[in-house]
């Protein structure tokens, strides 16, 4: 008897003509959440899970300022009681989630995020802490913990307890070494507060340093790109991140998009050639990675396949069918609603999904190449093959086919391998969109911003 073949999704047509469309960090974007007709309940969603690798996030939605570039779901300068509201509704939320996983539940990865997490004074980081340890059993020290800081934020007493607690890896968002192109970016800040930050991390800190850089920012050229990778570089951080330049619609940018396009594109590759020059590995479009950096320790965690569970309005969470949220804004006005929402929550409220996606066997095949794909190991073919029963060519054979003719494929590669060129992941922000679902893409250009 011949077996019925596995749906299979249908490849979307290739608009691939800027090499900026979308940072794919996820799959489905965010925008693309709706209200569940029936609130599913928690336990629900994760009672046939696999639960022996899991990612615990906490979302920390405050800021000092809101950079200009930004579109997290972060408020700036929110009043004292309000931080302390968050929290109390942060240790509501973490109890109910840990109530509603199943028994066992272990972690593999762990982070705070934001916003910025050291927005907080040190008390309220230990707080965090505290009510993350307690309410899911499990022992941060003992796995890999990465914390977003800041220049103005990054101050000894709360590094001290990033490293009493064994952060393991501190970011910090710099954008340029050089003020001018740091406020034309819209992040008004000052050289000698981030050289202050830095240099405290090194002191108060054991964890690796990660510095954010981004590119493309109004009268930024090579002379001055080179100078603010160099000046990164002096503080050997054993990761450095390149992001390009976002903008709103109808901005100046926006409207000599090709010009742009094109300034991006090479101050992306003299950027990565630079650092790839200076000892570092290409781990995606925008990661780098000191080679001589020793890797984190931790438990496996395989990003394709392990849950993750997220704390805090503006966290997310993904079980292999549904991914969910609470609501989702950028505007000022938007934000502030959505959290004193969150905080005047009781614990009966946080035990069912409020927002989300429910991934049929089409989206998760997509979520896993796209996860696979964008980082320069590329996807082992096998393993999505031995996931679904099919090659990733058999389900996506047009778009592949599409990256192949431009050149964006290596041919060469270990036959169990489909990995993007040098220039193919110079164009990930291309190509990500490519692989999503009509459905997605529809649910995604009818989201109303707010």
């Amino acid at each position: 008897m011949t077996p019925t073949p596995i749906p299979t999704p249908r490849a979307e047509p290739v608009h691939a003509d800027s090499p900026y469309q979308s940072y794919v960090y996820a799959y489905p974007h965010k925008s693309a959440y709706r209200p569940f007709t029936e609130r599913p309940a928690l336990a629900d969603l994760w009672r046939d899970e696999d639960v022996s690798a899991l990612s615990l996030y906490a979302h920390i939605p405050f800021c000092e300022m809101r950079c200009g570039f930004c579109n997290l779901f972060t408020r700036s300068t929110p009043p004292a009681e309000q931080v302390t509201a968050y929290l109390g509704a942060l240790e509501r939320q973490a109890e109910v989630v840990a109530e509603s996983l199943p028994g066992g539940a272990r972690y593999a990865r762990a982070a705070l995020g934001g916003g910025t997490p050291t927005y907080l004074t040190a008390e309220e980081l230990t707080r965090v802490y505290d009510l993350t340890e307690r309410a899911f059993g499990v022992d941060l020290s003992a796995i890999p913990v990465s914390v977003e800081t800041s220049p103005a934020t990054a101050t000894p007493d709360r590094l001290a307890v990033l490293d009493a607690r064994g952060a393991t890896r501190i970011s910090m968002g710099v954008q340029s070494f050089i003020d001018s192109e740091a406020h034309a970016a819209g992040r008004p800040q000052k050289r000698a507060e981030v050289d202050r930050a830095l240099a405290a991390i090194r002191e108060h800190a054991s964890a690796d340093l990660n510095v954010d850089l981004i590119y493309g920012i109004e009268r930024q050229d090579a002379r001055t790109w080179a100078y603010s990778l160099d000046t990164a570089l002096e503080w050997a951080p054993e990761e450095v991140y390149l992001y390009p330049l976002y903008v709103r619609p109808l901005t100046g940018l926006g409207r000599r998009a090709r010009a742009w396009d094109d300034h991006r594109l090479s101050l992306y590759r003299q950027g990565r050639d630079h650092l790839l020059e200076r000892g570092y590995e290409q781990v995606s479009m925008r990661m780098f990675r000191r080679a001589d950096a020793p890797a984190a320790e931790g438990p496996d965690h395989c990003c394709q396949t392990d849950g993750m569970v997220g704390l805090g309005c503006g966290a997310r969470s993904y079980t292999t069918t549904a991914h969910y949220s609470f609501d989702y804004a950028v505007g000022v006005g938007g934000v502030r609603s959505i959290i004193a929402d969150y905080v005047d929550r009781d614990r009966a409220d946080f035990a069912r999904a409020e927002v989300g996606f429910r991934l049929d066997d089409g989206e998760r095949r997509r979520r896993h190449l796209l996860q696979s794909l964008l980082r320069t190991e590329g996807m082992d073919a096998s393993a999505y093959t031995d996931r679904f029963g099919a090659h990733p060519r058999r389900d996506f054979p047009d778009t592949l086919a599409e990256l192949d003719r431009r050149g964006w494929l290596e041919r060469d590669a270990e036959p169990r391998l489909v990995r993007l060129t040098p220039e193919g992941l110079a164009h990930s922000d291309a190509i990500g969109p490519m692989f999503f679902s009509a459905g997605v893409s529809a649910l995604m250009a009818d989201y109303e911003a707010r």
